[in-house]
């Protein structure tokens, strides 16, 4: 008996997996969503972990954001490109304050309910 055997991961659950068309339509679509319905919003890319693939952050002036993954960062710097919104790499800037506000507040209302 193995104590620490490799689990098999199915190729569709791998992180590295690249979604079907349908997904990426859907996520082009929500994000192109958000950015038409808010104002001064930024892209952030998140880098992939062990757990989690690259992601891309939509945050706008008011703090409010949304996060999609997508394959990788060249994809996210072409989404905002696409998008007409600059970009910037949260290994190197960090998470925006008003993110960090808005986060707040959400908490702080919810625990008002």
């Amino acid at each position: 008996m193995r104590l620490f055997r490799r689990r098999r991961v199915a190729a569709a659950d791998s992180p590295a997996a690249p979604p079907d068309a349908d997904a990426r339509r859907a996520t082009r679509a929500h994000l192109a969503d958000f950015v038409r319905t808010r104002v001064g919003v930024e892209a952030y890319l998140e880098p992939a972990t062990r757990f989690q693939q690259t992601t891309v952050l939509l945050v706008a002036t008011t703090g409010e954001w949304t996060r999609r993954r997508v394959p990788d960062h060249r994809a996210a710097r072409e989404i905002a490109r696409e998008l007409a919104i600059p970009v910037y790499d949260v290994q190197f800037t960090g998470y925006p304050q008003r993110m960090r506000d808005w986060n707040s507040r959400q908490r702080a209302r919810a625990r008002g309910r």
